[in-house]
């Protein structure tokens, strides 16, 4: 293992709940190793680059409903594709050479899995996506 791969994983955190098992698919078992942690670990640069798209798109999503602003989320994540690719390097940049190797040999799957950890991740952290902590 090289010193980036080294570095990488020394700043993932450890999320106890993300159990690992003989019986999980690859895909649940990469999520759970590499997804849950990188995810987490990019949780703050994650809102901030939704913080951003909202205000390239005029900040409506201020004016929604919280029912309505999910819906914004999901509707980003799963109809832009510029965005999803964005959200999806902030993820992979975060992957050591292994890691992307595994990626690769499933990528379809996987990055159905990383978007809807970064979904939900987004969804969690709607209290920080309000107006007056957008600036």
């Amino acid at each position: 293992m090289d010193a980036r791969d080294t570095a990488l994983l020394s700043l993932r955190p450890r999320i106890p709940s993300a159990q690992l098992n003989d019986s999980m698919s690859s895909e649940e078992s990469f999520q759970n190793k590499t997804l849950r942690p990188i995810s987490k670990l990019q949780n703050d640069l994650l809102v901030a680059v939704f913080k951003n798209y909202v205000r390239k798109h005029k900040n409506v999503f201020y004016d929604l409903s919280i029912e309505k602003r999910l819906d914004y989320i999901e509707n980003a994540i799963h109809k832009d594709m510029k965005f999803r690719n964005s959200l999806k390097g902030i993820i992979i940049g975060q992957f050591t050479i292994e890691e992307y190797a595994l990626y690769t040999e499933n990528s379809s799957a996987l990055n159905k899995r990383m978007m809807n950890i970064v979904k939900e991740r987004l969804k969690s952290n709607i209290q920080l996506l309000e107006y007056e902590y957008a600036h």
